[in-house]
């Protein structure tokens, strides 16, 4: 029998065989860049729906089901579900942005649940207008409480294509959008600026966001005030993040031109549905009118009360365009990485962190040197410096590169400078931290890392590294759950923080979940993520398994080998933490040295 809901909910579609239809379109797109794991999941969440079995979309039976999870399954514990379902949702997003842009079947997860939503576009618009609100849903949407809280990963279904019509999004300096700027952003770039020269040094050479005021869809008296409420806790939240710049109008340098720096707007509006408040932001490209980003976002207000739901609505949003690996960090890469201002640097520094090969690394290092030699006030390229002789010591068999005391003593002294220049910012705080953990002083390392963390706790990149730090210096709880959040969160490089959770699964004795997690992790990015894979197949006994990760280790990189015991005592600081990967490793067959060779 037809699912009831489809054949209510749709005169356009005849059949559920058409959402199958959609749904191996889908499977079978080059566009749809997920593993297999994550094709099972879209499968067994629309076929369960089809047949009328929606409620059954739990995490635990989707547990089972996909991941092969047994009966002690608890989702507080293993957050994979969820983790997959953001992914899933993202990749979902990306695939109606780029192949199925004119699919008439549309098949999103909305955020708090997992029970898949059919629509059916109707019509088409021409290629250069936004697709807005064009869809009639086939099957309700799945019940949010049913999950409890909103989950933590920042990404729902785009409503607007990619391209717009300049002349929609044309940004007035003198007075059509209503902009407010935070006390914050004043104290943290001097004040508001009306023009280029008017700039602190610091922020020249940045992206500069512009945040209009969200409209309001609805037009209740809450609902405006709820929408310039969130515009101003949006900016509050952007205020933090270093790398960017929030301007109170669009910067004219002398000559009366608009500035040459990257600007971008970040509009967006917010309606009320009962007791759902629902938003939805973009963030245009003003030099040529591209939408390179945009979202849906829903809160439950009866759950969470009126300014809860603003606030949390307010900081996935902030956070999914400034976090470091993100939008801003990806759009604009090949155009502007190559020039010779700051922020091209870190550019080049967020670019060879995706590629990890030594010449990317060379480039960003030169980059970067040049950058403070010119610059040697600002604290952000300083701290990029710091961060990219520091990874010499976390990715030397990647790199191959080989650290001396010397490095660390040059990355410690750009830290320190970089956290003098501005003790407020994050990624500063986040280089001191790296440099105290990798010179062997764990107590000032998590100084640093809080200090980080509370500068900034939506920098995705600030939560996952002071996660990894805390884990694995054996405050695995409180590490593991600030992982977990970055993971949620969408924090790059991809497949980095995954492997985190590997680990965060082996130490609490949730092998499965932790092999889990560890193919889920980029094996390519690091040896070291071949490693915890590698003593998590001997604690499983998984020999032959085992055998093709030590093949692999031998034949990419094999100076790893003789040096295993000193990085690994060099990461995890307690002894039942090393002796149990030890175990490990020696179960699968890799013989761990005792002895220490020199740096």
């Amino acid at each position: 029998m037809p699912n009831a809901d489809v054949d209510r909910a749709s005169s356009d579609i005849s059949s559920p065989e058409e959402v199958q239809r959609q749904l191996e379109r889908i499977l079978s797109s080059p566009e749809f860049r997920l593993p297999e794991r994550a094709g099972r999941f879209l499968e067994f969440v629309v076929t369960e729906t089809l047949a009328g079995r929606r409620d059954y979309l739990k995490a635990f039976t989707i547990a089972q089901a996909v991941f092969g999870r047994d009966a002690n399954f608890d989702a507080q514990q293993d957050p994979c579900v969820r983790i997959e379902a953001g992914r899933l949702r993202r990749e979902l997003e990306h695939y109606y942005l780029t192949a199925g842009a004119a699919d008439r079947v549309v098949i999103t997860i909305p955020r708090g649940g997992y029970a898949p939503v059919f629509e059916v576009r109707q019509g088409a618009q021409p290629a250069d207008m936004p697709q807005t609100g064009q869809a009639v849903p086939l099957t309700p949407p799945a019940d949010e409480g049913q999950q409890g809280a909103r989950a933590a990963d920042t990404d729902g279904r785009d409503k607007a294509n990619r391209r717009v019509a300049w002349s929609r999004y044309w940004l007035s300096a003198g007075g059509a959008a209503v902009v407010f700027v935070a006390a914050a952003a004043m104290l943290q770039h001097g004040g508001t600026f009306k023009t280029e020269n008017d700039m602190p040094s610091g922020a020249v050479g940045h992206p500069i966001i512009v945040v209009e005021r969200f409209e309001s869809a609805s037009g209740s008296g809450v609902a405006s005030d709820i929408s310039r409420g969130i515009t101003d806790d949006i900016i509050e939240k952007l205020v933090p993040f270093n790398d960017i710049v929030v301007a109170a109008a669009l910067p004219r340098n002398r000559e009366g031109q608009w500035s040459s720096q990257p600007i971008y707007a970040l509009q967006g509006s917010i309606r009320l549905e009962g007791e759902t408040l629902r938003s939805t932001a973009r963030l245009v490209r003003r030099a040529d009118g591209t939408v390179i980003w945009a979202n849906n976002y829903d809160a439950d207000m009866k759950v969470q009360g009126v300014l809860q739901a603003q606030a949390g609505l307010a900081e996935d949003i902030a956070t999914a365009v400034a976090r470091p690996f993100g939008v801003i960090f990806e759009t604009d890469t090949a155009s502007i990485a190559g020039n010779a201002d700051a922020f091209s640097c870190i550019l080049s520094y967020y670019s060879y962190r995706s590629e990890m090969t030594p010449q990317a690394q060379e480039a960003a290092k030169s980059c970067l040197q040049h950058a403070v030699e010119k610059m040697p006030d600002d604290s952000n390229v300083t701290a990029f410096l710091s961060l990219t002789y520091l990874d010499e010591f976390r990715f030397p068999y990647q790199l191959n590169t080989k650290p001396t005391a010397a490095t660390l003593a040059i990355a410690k002294e750009l830290a320190e400078r970089a956290v003098r220049l501005d003790p407020k910012n994050a990624r500063a705080l986040q280089a001191l931290m790296l440099a105290n953990f990798f010179g062997n002083d764990p107590t000032e390392a998590l100084r640093a890392g809080e200090a980080a963390y509370a500068s900034n706790p939506n920098d995705t990149e600030v939560a996952g590294e002071y996660g990894l730090r805390l884990a694995m210096s054996g405050k695995w709880d409180r590490g593991c759950e600030l992982i977990s959040e970055a993971v949620g969160k969408n924090a790059g490089p991809q497949g980095y923080y995954e492997v985190g959770m590997a680990l965060c699964a082996f130490m609490r004795g949730d092998i499965q979940a932790a092999e889990l997690w560890s193919r889920m992790s980029d094996l390519n990015y690091n040896p070291m993520h071949r490693l915890v894979l590698l003593s998590i197949l001997g604690t499983l006994g998984k020999s032959a398994e085992a055998k093709e990760q030590i093949d692999w280790i031998e034949a990419r990189s094999p100076a790893l080998i003789p040096n295993v015991r000193r990085e690994v005592v060099r990461r995890l600081a307690r002894i039942e933490d090393q002796e149990r990967f030890f175990s490990g490793l020696e179960a699968a067959g890799l013989p761990v040295q005792n002895d220490q060779p020199a740096n």
